[in-house]
């Protein structure tokens, strides 16, 4: 089964989509940018369905979210914690991507009694500099020159390619329904607006982070996978590198021929290494619904 649903946190109503009815929950946290629950989370989504209860949300303005928000990791940690106290669950599993995996970090540095298990993919808030972020964050400076930029962008599927580029390892060697999933984000208005607000929230022009948590990580009980595309030309893999070195429990993973889109670049051997590090199925908390619906869910549909 899956389906979409919204959920009321603070003054944000917050699109998910869920899917799977038994299993271990399995929270997955998209990225900045031109991102959403469905481009980074497509292929995860069904081959976690059958063995887990899995929920993939949209941060506020980010695909059917919505919400006047500060763009900030500290924003979208509070919207996290706000979204799994609408679900029936002490413990969670979080799987967050760049921007996202930085989001489920804070919170599980925060609330290391309720994630059962962590993955990080390509990580935000491993280290201090992202100078290749910076040409994105000299875009959002120029007046209309963002929104002018996706839009052309958007025109033919060379032209998203030519926009991958910078973030994958290989544009030319995309499969046709991935670029589509990003060309449709290019297209919807407003879509990039969340982003240029984050990057002037968390970038600054010395390509130096606000969230960095290196200094925390050994203190973090939850058991953590790091996955990292080798040829990010995004986020260093040396971040995730490092992070293994410290963090007490946890297990490395980098993917040959893979860059900044790990779960959409190298899906099979993404979802392979996610299943195989999340909680065994078997061991499945039973949901402790109220009598009434689940506190927070305005809206629950199918497909």
């Amino acid at each position: 089964m899956s389906g979409t649903g919204v959920a009321t946190i603070g003054d944000c109503r917050i699109a998910y989509r869920r899917a799977g009815t038994s299993g271990p929950p399995v929270v997955l946290c998209h990225g900045a940018g031109i991102d959403d629950a469905t481009v980074s989370w497509r292929h995860a989504i069904d081959a976690l369905a059958d063995d887990y209860r899995v929920y993939a949300i949209d941060w506020p303005e980010y695909g059917n979210s919505t919400g006047d928000v500060a763009h900030t990791v500290e924003t979208y940690v509070d919207v996290l914690e706000g979204f799994l106290e609408t679900l029936p669950f002490d413990r969670v599993s979080l799987v967050g991507i760049s921007m996202g995996g930085g989001v489920a970090l804070g919170y599980a540095l925060a609330n290391q009694d309720r994630v059962d298990r962590l993955a990080l993919v390509d990580s935000y808030g491993l280290g201090a500099r992202l100078p290749n972020a910076l040409q994105w964050k000299v875009l959002s400076q120029v007046p209309g020159m963002t929104e002018f930029g996706k839009i052309a962008a958007s025109t033919t599927t060379a032209s998203v390619r030519s926009v991958l580029d910078s973030l994958v390892a290989d544009a030319d060697a995309l499969p046709d329904p991935f670029v589509e999933d990003v060309r449709r984000k290019l297209m919807e208005p407003g879509s990039i607006r969340a982003f240029t607000e984050f990057q002037e929230n968390e970038l600054s022009f010395s390509g130096r982070v606000k969230t960095n948590f290196t200094d925390d990580l050994e203190s973090l009980s939850v058991p953590t996978l790091l996955v990292h595309g080798k040829q990010d030309p995004l986020v260093p893999v040396e971040w995730s590198i490092r992070a293994a070195d410290l963090l007490p429990n946890s297990e490395l993973d980098l993917i040959e021929n893979c860059g900044h889109w790990t779960p959409r670049e190298r899906p099979e051997r993404f979802n392979e290494s996610l299943r195989k590090w999340l909680p065994d199925p078997q061991c499945a908390p039973q949901p402790q619904y109220t009598k009434a619906e689940m506190p927070g869910i305005t809206r629950v549909g199918s497909d």
